[in-house]
């Protein structure tokens, strides 16, 4: 391959995007560097003026620039940051979570266009060339956790979670059908009826797949949010992946306004377990039960969203 080869691609594919927002009506009112912004804002769950320099290889002073605009229209606010008083905490408003969505849509129908033009029998063979230009790209590195985003669930994505719970918990502690029917529950209850602003389904990506997923629903007791069917697939774990997802759950219960948060799990959920407790949440009630064809501890785990100050 010479650099003639590579120029002309790099051609071609920037005609394909400049295609995509033909008439610039795709990130309008914002650039599509704009775009890229409150797109970082919304799929990571804790994030502050240098992460996203540092994700999006942009100067400091173009995106303290961005960053005061979308203060002006209302999109954001910010505020100290819990992990290092010195920096701060940015976070989209409601305001700016309705046009990062509607900025996404836009952008989903355009490929969506796009790949409608491309014969349905070879969509396996052009994911697997654009995974092998980033991976080749990449210098063939590991996948690290900053590589994962948390979206929102696009069409087929609640379909893989009853899919992917039921074949883990199968294949990994000998589940039954039951669960896979419990969890088919779940999701089609937040599909047919649920406040966005309230209850809320991430999907964790990786390379253009799914690789975990949490929910966070209303529960019967009154200012109180439960978390369920946290999954992180075997070939993602070590990337911090069901850390970041639990995050966001607790950020928007938090924000939603929500005082408690709980969850039910089971003793043999070793993993999952050490990422409630590095959470805070703490175990309130355990009692042995027969599920899912096996003989288990269920146990209800809480976490107060805000405990007194000190």
């Amino acid at each position: 391959m010479t650099v003639q080869d590579f120029r002309s691609f790099n051609r071609f594919y920037t005609n394909v995007i400049g295609a995509l927002d033909y008439g610039r009506h795709l990130y309008a009112p914002y650039t599509l560097t704009e775009s890229r912004v409150l797109y970082e804002l919304a799929h990571s769950p804790r994030t502050d003026a240098a992460d996203l320099r540092g994700e999006l290889s942009l100067d400091a002073g173009y995106l303290s620039r961005i960053l005061n605009k979308f203060e002006q229209d209302g999109l954001i606010e910010r505020t100290p940051s819990e992990r290092d008083p010195r920096r701060r905490r940015i976070t989209l408003t409601a305001q700016g979570r309705e046009t990062a969505a509607l900025l996404d849509e836009r952008s989903r129908e355009s490929v969506g266009a796009l790949l409608a033009t491309v014969p349905a029998d070879d969509h396996p063979r052009l994911a697997e060339a654009m995974r092998t230009v980033r991976t080749l790209l990449s210098s063939g590195r590991p996948p690290r956790g900053e590589d994962v985003v948390l979206r929102d669930p696009g069409p087929g994505d609640l379909g893989w979670i009853v899919q992917r719970n039921a074949a883990l918990y199968a294949a990994e502690y000998g589940w039954n059908a039951d669960y896979e029917g419990l969890v088919a529950r779940i999701v089609a209850d937040f599909a047919e009826d649920h406040d966005p602003h309230l209850e809320r389904v991430w999907i964790a990506e990786l390379d253009g797949r799914p690789v975990g997923c949490v929910m966070c629903v209303r529960d019967d007791a009154p200012g109180t949010a439960r978390l369920r069917l946290l999954l992180v697939e075997p070939d993602a774990r070590g990337l911090r992946i069901g850390d970041r997802l639990v995050e966001a759950v607790i950020d928007f219960a938090r924000d939603g306004g929500y005082r408690d948060l709980v969850l039910w799990t089971n003793d043999v959920l070793s993993a999952a377990r050490r990422i409630y407790q590095r959470h805070g949440f703490v175990l309130v009630a355990e009692k042995p039960h027969r599920s899912f064809g096996a003989d288990l501890t269920g146990q209800d785990w809480r976490l107060d969203l805000h405990p007194p100050q000190e």
